[in-house]
């Protein structure tokens, strides 16, 4: 506390003598976190100290309930032969608590039957006690000597004589599976080595749940051993041989035991898995499934195939519209080009008879019959070789000049024509010399050497313009290439 100031004194705050306040979480270790957990679960806010009283008064309790039972049991085993007829449990007055007796209660049940039946107890009540390792008290001495040690309870608690081993079978669970399985797996779940066992469930577990149960049971691993049914005590050897011979018996006799139980518990998991009704649940579930998922393959395959099929048909009906459009353009376009070609036939026809009729007028431009002759087969080939446009402009030339002019025009346009015939004859002759060269290099024609005649010519400079000089396949083989293909 501050002292009070007195009359006259000045005070005086420093604000920054005192740094600020920090808060730091800790954690509870050691018996404090023990103390906190039992707190928390009471709900109470209470010292550690407060909390052990608490338990002795507990125990003290249990132990005050020990005493007032009674055991006649005792009185009837034989020390001689504890192992095989003793229920260590029954005989400490714990056969209600068995493997869940904690060691307090242990030695709490322990102090209270020595209380009451030790020997000096009993003889100084006046009984009669017999004498030495016969009297019942020695298999007080042997229980706790074996529920006290954790190995040695081990062992006991394995072969517990009150447990239950049996296996419900297909006929009592098939009506009623969990009310005859549940109870079995709650009751075999105490050999598990690992702690918080799933348990059975009911219909409405989930499949991960159950999977998970089986998943354990499957996989289980107990921790039961039979060393408490050994025949034969190594301790008792007189050599090392003998008690290496005790213990490979032993081991034998263990390994099958536990061969058994093994056998047991997995004959209990596969019994319960063939007749659980979930399992057949989740598997008509996954059929269900399996069945949904190839119909909706199915299903998406099928409309696959027929969006394919409409797809590839609507193409089809593009192409022969398309097709029939062309076709139909290509109809008009020949219709046009028909009817222009007629046009131009009936003009062409027109313009020939024009000029056969203008030099007909004018008598072929002849002074005597031989040159109007001459003169009329000069105008018929001109009618024959000249376009239609060459017609009409020579016809408008006739047609606006004089005869004289006229003449002079048709003699030109014949002279035109003349060098134009020959200079294709020209250029035929020049083909046949061609291929008269060209046979004499290759060692002559077809036939032996024989030459080419003045029928088989033509044909030839026909195949030579088909297939020029630098072409491909200009010279099949000699088998297909002969005259008359030519």
């Amino acid at each position: 506390m501050l002292i009070e100031a007195l009359e006259g004194d000045v005070t005086v705050v420093y604000c920054n003598a005192i740094s600020a306040s920090v808060q730091i979480e800790v954690e509870p270790v050691g018996r404090w976190f023990e103390a906190f957990l039992k707190r928390r679960n009471r709900n109470v806010s209470a010292s550690f100290q407060e909390l052990e009283e608490e338990e002795e008064l507990s125990e003290e309790s249990e132990d005050e309930e020990l005493q007032l039972e009674d055991f006649p049991l005792l009185r009837t085993l034989d020390p001689k032969d504890w192992k095989n007829q003793s229920d260590h449990y029954a005989v400490l007055g714990l056969a209600h608590m068995r493997y869940k007796a904690t060691q307090k209660q242990i030695k709490a049940a322990h102090k209270a039957m020595v209380l009451k039946h030790h020997p000096d107890k009993r003889k100084a009540a006046g009984e009669q006690i017999v004498e030495g390792d016969g009297d019942y008290f020695t298999c007080i001495t042997k229980a706790i000597e074996i529920l006290s040690d954790p190995v040695k309870r081990r062992a006991f608690d394995s072969v517990d004589p009150t447990f239950d081993n049996a296996v419900p079978s297909k006929g009592e669970g098939k009506d009623n599976f969990f009310e005859a399985y549940a109870p079995v797996f709650e009751r075999n779940a105490r050999w598990s080595s690992k702690k918080h066992v799933p348990k059975l469930g009911t219909m409405d577990s989930s499949f991960e749940d159950v999977d998970n149960f089986y998943s354990v049971w499957y996989n289980f691993d107990s921790w039961r051993e039979f060393s408490y049914l050994d025949e034969e005590e190594k301790d008792k050897a007189e050599c090392r041989d003998e008690r290496r011979w005790i213990e490979k018996q032993n081991r034998g006799a263990r390994a099958t035991r536990k061969k058994e139980e093994m056998n047991r518990l997995r004959t209990l998991v596969d019994t319960a898995y063939s007749l659980d009704p979930r399992i057949k649940k989740f598997k008509d579930d996954e059929k269900a499934r399996k069945e949904n998922e190839k119909k909706a393959k199915a299903d998406a395959k099928r409309k696959e195939q027929e969006e394919k099929e409409r797809a590839r048909q609507a193409e089809l009906d593009a192409a022969r519209l398309a097709k029939e459009k062309e076709e139909e353009e290509a109809k008009l376009v020949a219709q046009q080009a028909k009817k222009e070609k007629e046009i131009q036939k009936k003009a062409i026809k027109k313009e020939r008879q024009k000029l056969r009729t203008t030099c007909k007028n004018w008598n072929y431009f002849g002074d005597n019959e031989s040159d109007s002759v001459k003169m009329m087969e000069d105008v018929e080939k001109l009618c024959d070789r000249l376009e239609l446009v060459s017609l009409q402009s020579l016809n408008e030339g006739l047609a606006s000049g004089s005869k004289e002019e006229g003449k002079v025009a048709v003699e030109k346009q014949v002279q035109e024509v003349n060098a134009q015939l020959q200079k294709e004859k020209d250029a035929e002759v020049q083909a046949r010399q061609a291929v008269r060269t060209t046979v004499q290099a290759s060692g002559g024609g077809g036939g032996g050497g024989k030459g080419w005649n003045e029928e088989e010519l033509p044909l030839l400079i026909k195949a030579v313009n088909l297939f020029p000089a630098g072409t491909n396949a200009r010279y099949p083989p000699r088998a297909a290439f002969n005259r008359t293909q030519c």
